[in-house]
């Protein structure tokens, strides 16, 4: 069983023409990126050790060991920096998980039913957005507060989805003949 990673950032361009690199930091605290050891993309196949430079604009710079000039870093750009989870600081209460922990949960109905699986976790920047994978297949993507989502037990590995976000899932062969 391989070990669970959490994405605690993205490369999203270069700094300069040696090598440095402007992080998007998915970190509480953007600079503790560099603070949870040797990351490492998604497959596990590079490995980077990062050093905080400073800042651009509202990204962080950071130097990666052995990538000292920018043709080598912008074959870089867009790769995610992930960390075991094992690494990351224990969580304090129940009401708090790190979002890398709800992927994989079952989803239930309120009546219990299983109906989908959480196969993704994402904030485009107007919210937390929980994408599932639906027993017939299809994904979706709902908005990820209380009313959508009023109860997630990890202990369990399920999240209950309220009844009113699952109006959206059902069969939509009605919706085929309607023009818009």
């Amino acid at each position: 069983m391989s070990m669970k990673k959490v994405c605690l950032g993205k490369i999203v361009g270069v700094h300069g023409i040696k090598g440095e690199f402007k992080v998007k930091s998915y970190t509480a605290v953007d600079r503790d990126i560099a603070s949870y050891g040797e990351l490492e993309d998604k497959t596990g196949e590079l490995k980077f050790s990062l050093k905080v430079t400073g800042h651009s604009k509202d990204l962080l710079r950071i130097k990666i060991k052995g990538i000292d000039d920018r043709t080598k870093a912008e074959t870089l750009i867009g790769t995610e920096l992930y960390a075991p989870r094992g690494v990351l600081p224990e969580l304090k209460t129940d009401e708090v998980y790190y979002e890398a922990d709800l992927v994989g949960l079952k989803v239930f109905d309120e009546q219990k039913n299983e109906v989908a699986k959480v196969i993704g976790f994402y904030n485009f920047g107007a919210g937390d957005i929980l994408e599932i994978k639906l027993k017939t297949g299809r994904a979706e993507m709902l908005p990820f507060n209380k009313a959508y989502v009023p109860e997630i037990n990890l202990e369990d590995g399920y999240i209950i989805v309220a009844s009113t976000a699952m109006v959206f899932f059902e069969d939509d062969e009605d919706l085929k003949d309607a023009e818009c």
